[in-house]
């Protein structure tokens, strides 16, 4: 089993940045390909962005992309989300997560940490 805790979330106004981390433990971090979602108020998780194991490749959905960046420090289990120019729309709770199917399936999530952003 692979653990994983996200920290960072919190209240910022529109504009403003914040940092999501999410630490993996029980397992080998570096084998597992790592994202994150995100699940706003009556809606649907979506995908947000991804990171291969080897972090040399990244992907993002295109409401983020040149927003947000994803991460990774494998020598401290860890992945980030840095998150800039929030939109009010960002606001939901961010789930982190990791997976090795060659299909991109995810086979461990963290319990989610939330991110509001105020207008």
């Amino acid at each position: 089993q692979l653990q994983l805790v996200e920290s960072g979330g919190g209240l910022v106004q529109a504009g403003g940045s914040l940092r999501l981390s999410c630490t993996a433990s029980g397992r080998t971090f570096s084998s597992y390909a790592m994202g994150w979602f995100r699940q706003a108020p009556g809606k649907e998780r979506e995908f947000v962005a991804r990171i291969n194991w080897s972090a040399t490749s990244t992907y993002y959905a295109d409401s983020v992309k040149g927003r947000f960046t994803i991460s990774r420090v494998s020598a401290a289990d860890t992945v980030y989300l840095q998150m800039n120019s929030l939109k009010p729309e960002d606001t939901a709770v961010y789930y982190c997560a990791a997976g090795s199917q060659p299909s991109g399936a995810m086979d461990y999530w963290g319990k989610g940490t939330l991110v509001t952003v105020s207008s």
